[in-house]
């Protein structure tokens, strides 16, 4: 229930002129977030953003499923936790043996979020029309180009969401089975949910990312040559 002291669309709307530069150099995965509702009007203005997203063929085959009801919620995260408990077995696993203080950070994060899925205010399931072609068994890029029309506009919805000040990220855990992700949230066939954005006001607070140097991830003309790398 939005309470007086609730943020409103009016409070947060001239948060969406920050710039594009600072919203992207400081957005990052903010999964600890405060029960406090999310007004409707905010989350329907970010996905009238993610809207603008280009897709393929311009088909605009989105769909997004706004998940508020805690028995709902309590599903996802029934799934989230099962799926959760093989691959945080194996995280752990991997960031004992690293002994990285950072990735130790990062799993105690996503454990957090585990725990507290169904406190989250907002869970965004974005979905495509359609699914992947059966060509794309033997043709793995045929499955990319049907998953390429929905992330730019996910992408869109948690440049919004920084804007404006909501935690988000992008998971797709609770969606291990999507025979019980159409049943739990009551798809068609003819619908795929593709990936989840838990969306509230974060515990923490946003800040600069650490990233590699682009020159180390970027290659000209064949894998391998980096001219960049020192630049």
């Amino acid at each position: 229930m939005v309470t007086p002291s609730t943020p409103t669309l009016a409070d947060v709307e001239g948060r969406l002129d920050m710039p594009l530069r600072e919203a992207m150099e400081t957005q990052r995965a903010v999964r600890r977030l405060l029960p406090d509702p999310v007004d409707d009007a905010i989350v329907l203005r970010c996905l009238e953003l993610a809207t603008k997203a280009p897709t393929g063929s311009n088909v605009q085959s989105w769909e997004f499923v706004v998940v508020k009801d805690p028995r709902v919620k309590e599903r996802l995260a029934r799934q989230y936790r099962r799926v959760w408990s093989v691959y945080g077995r194996v995280g752990r696993w991997v960031v004992a043996r690293r002994r990285d203080e950072r990735s130790k950070r990062i799993l105690a994060a996503v454990e957090w979020q585990v725990d507290h899925f169904v406190e989250v205010p907002v869970v965004v399931v974005a979905c495509l029309r359609g699914g992947p072609l059966p060509l794309s068994r033997v043709a793995p890029v045929a499955r990319s180009s049907f998953y390429g029309s929905i992330y730019p506009s996910v992408q869109n919805l948690l440049l919004a969401a920084r804007a404006v000040g909501l935690g988000a990220g992008l998971v797709t855990l609770p969606l291990w089975s999507t025979i019980a992700a159409r049943r739990i949230l009551g798809l068609p066939w003819s619908v795929t949910p593709c990936c989840v954005v838990p969306l509230g006001w974060p515990r923490g607070r946003y800040g600069p990312v650490t990233r590699r140097p682009v020159g180390a991830v970027t290659h000209l003309d064949r894998y391998g040559n980096r001219p960049w790398s020192h630049g």
